[in-house]
């Protein structure tokens, strides 16, 4: 106890995280949301040409993935972007990309626990959908407030479940592929294409995931951007072939049409086994996501508290379990309210919103990084920026005017705050 009760009082988290745990991280908070729950979304608005849409939403997020692998590189601390744009911005561009990423990932967090709930409903129809949701997200709060260690190694175990899962929908579907699903190839033309896009980005938004909990990663200049780089690449490659399986299998008018989208896919097998595993494979990736995105906001919320960004309370460390305990307690409930009151679609496209913001912040203060610490060229993240700044007009309406009302929400309280403590 007396190692953990030093740590506590000195403020500062315990590095634990190698390179496969990093990896983990990001493909944690990567796979899950895009395949077993926006798969259907998209599919309904860009037809078999959502794989398009895959690709496009992938290559926008290697651009800003490279502006934050440098940015990882020059400033390893807790918080990430909201840290980066802080020192190369200003204090307020840096409190914004945290209050926007606190934002994003309590939909984030609603989104995963909605889509788990979507597939356990498939096996256990008769337990209603927004129950299932509350409990899950509750567990997965406990699970990182009893600590980082749990909750890595959890992690890791359900990646490599859902990775080998999602291998088996490849291989099991590919004997009952049917090339007609893929008429008319993009019924919503390039319109429909980049819309999907847009929400499959939502998707990809975990590669970052890792450089809100630098101060917990071991060697971070080297184990952070070859994490970054692993993760994406290696989801990116599933979740291509697998959106061309899912097609391939009902097409895209029956995965629009279901919550459980992957599994509605591999029905057509005739395998009662094969729905199972999916399902079951669908629930894990969720469970995964949801832990990272848990994982993620507290420390975000961490880092601002202890920068007095935030109430002081929230940048507490639990004595007993060398956690950021008040930031997993209030985030998570803020997680759960909206998972009482949002549905997926909405939720999905509210997080993409806000998330576009928070990476155009981050290849901004790319840009502005110090020129011995340049890893690529500046036309990097000025693609990382335009591309992010585009995707965002593909959204709904609904989606702004809920990310503005969330954005000016947190304007209003940095006035007030930064005017009190004066």
């Amino acid at each position: 106890m007396g190692k953990v009760s030093d740590i506590s009082k000195s403020g500062h988290l315990k590095r634990e995280i190698g390179l496969f745990g990093a990896t983990a991280l990001g493909i944690g908070a990567i796979i899950g949301s895009g395949i077993f729950i926006v798969t259907g979304i998209v599919a309904g608005i860009a037809g078999p040409a959502m794989i398009i849409s895959v690709v496009i939403a992938g290559i926008i997020s290697l651009f800003s993935a490279l502006s934050v692998a440098e940015l990882s590189v020059y400033l390893p601390k807790e918080g990430g972007t909201y840290a980066f744009a802080q020192k190369l911005i200003s204090p307020f561009a840096g409190y914004i990309a945290g209050w926007i990423w606190i934002f994003s990932n309590i939909f984030v967090g609603a989104a995963v626990s909605l889509g788990f709930a979507h597939y356990f409903a498939t096996l256990v129809p008769a337990v209603p959908v927004k129950i299932i949701a509350v409990i899950i997200c509750l567990i997965f709060i406990i699970i990182n407030y009893l600590g980082l260690k749990e909750s890595t190694l959890l992690n890791n175990v359900l990646v490599t479940l859902k990775v080998l899962i999602l291998l088996f929908f490849i291989a099991f579907g590919l004997g009952f592929f049917n090339i007609t699903h893929f008429t008319p190839p993009a019924p919503s033309g390039m319109t429909g294409i980049l819309s999907g896009a847009a929400l499959i980005f939502f998707a990809y938004t975990g590669f970052a995931r890792v450089t809100i909990m630098a101060e917990e990663v071991k060697e971070p200049e080297k184990t952070i951007p070859r994490s970054i780089y692993l993760a994406l690449g290696i989801s990116t490659f599933l979740y291509i072939l697998v959106s061309v399986i899912a097609v391939g299998l009902v097409g895209t008018s029956d995965l629009a049409q279901s919550g459980s989208p992957l599994a509605a896919a591999i029905t057509v097998t005739g395998s009662p086994a094969a729905v199972l595993l999916i399902s079951s494979g669908a629930m894990i990736a969720t469970a995964s996501v949801l832990l990272t995105t848990i994982l993620g906001i507290s420390r975000i919320v961490f880092a601002m508290a202890r920068n007095n960004d935030l109430p002081a309370f929230l940048s507490s460390i639990s004595p007993r379990f060398c956690t950021p305990h008040y930031a997993i307690w209030i985030t998570g409930a803020f997680m759960i309210l909206a998972i009482l009151l949002a549905d997926l679609s909405l939720v999905v496209a509210v997080s993409t919103f806000a998330m576009l913001i928070f990476y155009f912040i981050a290849n901004i203060a790319a840009l502005r990084l110090p020129h011995e610490y340049k890893r690529y060229p500046s036309v990097v993240p000025v693609i990382g920026a335009i591309t992010c700044t585009g995707l965002v007009f593909f959204l709904n309406l609904n989606s702004w005017i809920i990310g503005i009302i969330g954005l000016v929400i947190g304007i209003v309280w940095y006035a007030i705050h930064k005017r009190v403590i004066k």
